[in-house]
């Protein structure tokens, strides 16, 4: 982080985007100039206008400068996002079609001695008339072509600094690199840059990241941050540092519902604390993580619920067929659920809407999968570290917060995770497959948990339109991890009472 350096407190403008302010720290420290770069399509223009836009709603005058876009194309920009101009100064400084005349070329001065001259003083006569608050000049391409080499291009930015600083202005240069590689020149000259950037994934929507690469004499949050742009402008995801809000607490012990489960825990789970529930596909894992979502509504909880692979209609269904009523509270909004569109969200968006249902009020937040998160941004880098933050922020919330993985293979000792978190986990519980009298069973056990003492055994787990039960420690069995038990003295009697549950 840079250090703050100078002695008086800024007065910070609002960019009118929250999630570029907070990466700022407050916003932009006022009367400086700020190098916004970036290629073309990247969004330069559609912050310029939201940082225009959030000054005239405080009355302030703003203009618009641009050197190489008409005024109808920046309105059209505009009535994209469903914005109004009204309170907007544009002055358009572009080369009339007159100079496509051959008899109005320059011979004997160089276009660059008479026109950067001519836009020069078109540009102080347009600041000097209009006295704004907030300037935006699009784009630093056209200015570097009339000036034609670095020295004089860089005399006429550090000019214009100048000039801006001497009349209390805060300003925006956008930059689109179209007139050759990045000016590290301006970046020396202005206050702060923030830059721009997108990549193409293998497969869905564009990847979009936000950059603060400079910002002098304040504190920012450094690396890259994801944003979109849709209709209504651009929403940036600052990057997740969970310890910015670390808060000491006491743990308050959890419960299921489900008496023989909270046994197997040790009197439940503790709030503030993440559970991976792992197993095979089908062994219940999603019913066993929509239990703890009904236990949190049945104590007057929030709840929210994201989930990858599953349709909501069809986990609601699922759920009524085992005798739990979510439907109820998803329609009331007690219950939240997220379907996630795996080719359109990047892990900040994610991170942000999961941060976002804690900070409402959820108690038990699920995320289901975990394969299906992973799955569904491979080319996204760190994602385990994304995962680490977001369940620390949750769990200085006091949120409860279920993962499922799913395991590769139905039975056997070679049954592999494509996602091994489980040491992020403060609590494991493994759900098995096992064989018993031509019968797939299934069991549950608890093998790690950090908030206390837990049962050691291994359990009967089934499911029927009755709900989710728990029952008898299987004794009598020997191997059932393996998914191949073998049988111990007396063991009929036991797969009898098992047989029963």
């Amino acid at each position: 982080m840079n250090m703050n350096e100078e002695t008086s407190s800024p007065v910070y403008l609002s960019t009118g985007i929250w999630g570029i302010d907070t990466i700022l720290g407050g916003g932009l420290a006022s009367d400086r100039l700020y190098l916004i770069e970036g290629e073309p399509g990247t969004g330069k223009t559609t912050m310029a206008l939201q940082f225009l836009l959030e000054g005239a709603k405080k009355r302030e005058t703003v203009l618009y400068i641009t050197l190489s876009e008409t005024t109808k194309e920046i309105e059209a920009v505009a009535a994209s996002h469903d914005w109004s101009l009204d309170n907007v100064h544009i002055h358009e400084v572009i080369p009339s079609e007159s100079t496509l005349d051959p008899e109005q070329q320059y011979t004997i001065f160089h276009p660059s001695e008479v026109e950067l001259s001519t836009t020069t003083k078109d540009l102080i006569a347009a600041i000097e008339n209009i006295k704004p608050v907030r300037v935006v000049l699009d784009s630093l391409s056209e200015l570097q072509l009339l000036a034609a080499n670095p020295l004089r291009y860089r005399r006429q930015v550090l000019a214009f600094k100048q000039f801006f600083s001497q009349r209390s202005c805060t300003v925006m240069f956008l930059d689109d690199h179209m007139a050759g590689d990045k000016d590290l020149e301006v970046r020396s000259i202005a206050h702060g840059v923030i830059s721009f950037d997108q990549t193409l994934s293998n497969y869905g929507a564009t990847r979009r990241h936000i950059r603060v690469m400079k910002y002098r004499g304040m504190a920012f949050r450094e690396g890259l941050h994801d944003y979109t742009i849709k209709r209504g402008g651009i929403t940036a995801y600052p990057r997740l540092v969970a310890s910015e809000s670390r808060v000491m607490s006491k743990p308050v012990r959890f419960g299921s519902g489900l008496a023989e489960l909270d046994t197997l825990l040790g009197g439940g789970i503790e709030d503030s604390t993440s559970t991976f529930l792992v197993g095979p596909p089908g062994a219940g894992k999603s019913s066993l993580a929509a239990q703890f979502v009904l236990s949190a509504l049945q104590q007057k909880h929030q709840a929210a619920m994201f989930i990858f692979e599953e349709s909501i209609s069809n986990l609601l269904n699922r759920c009524d067929g085992l005798g739990m009523d979510l439907r109820s509270s998803f329609e009331s909004g007690q219950l939240t659920i997220r379907q996630v569109d795996p080719a359109e969200m990047t892990p900040g968006e994610y991170a942000d809407t999961v941060c976002r249902a804690a900070d409402d009020g959820a108690k038990v937040i699920i995320i289901d999968s975990l394969n299906g998160y992973l799955n569904a941004m491979p080319d996204e880098r760190y994602l385990i570290t994304h995962l680490h933050e977001l369940l620390s922020y949750l769990g200085q919330r006091g949120v409860v917060t279920i993962l499922v993985g799913v395991q590769q293979g139905m039975l056997g000792p070679n049954m592999t995770s494509t996602a091994n978190v489980s040491y992020l986990a403060d609590n494991v519980i493994m759900l098995r497959y096992f064989e018993a009298r031509g019968e797939v069973q299934q069991a549950i056990s608890v093998f790690k948990k950090r908030g206390g003492r837990h049962e050691r055994t291994i359990r009967h787990f089934s499911m029927s339109a009755k709900g989710i039960e728990v029952g008898p420690v299987l004794r009598e069995f020997h191997g059932i991890l393996s998914g191949i038990p073998n049988l111990l003295d007396n063991a009929v009697k036991q797969i009898d009472d098992v047989n029963t549950i």
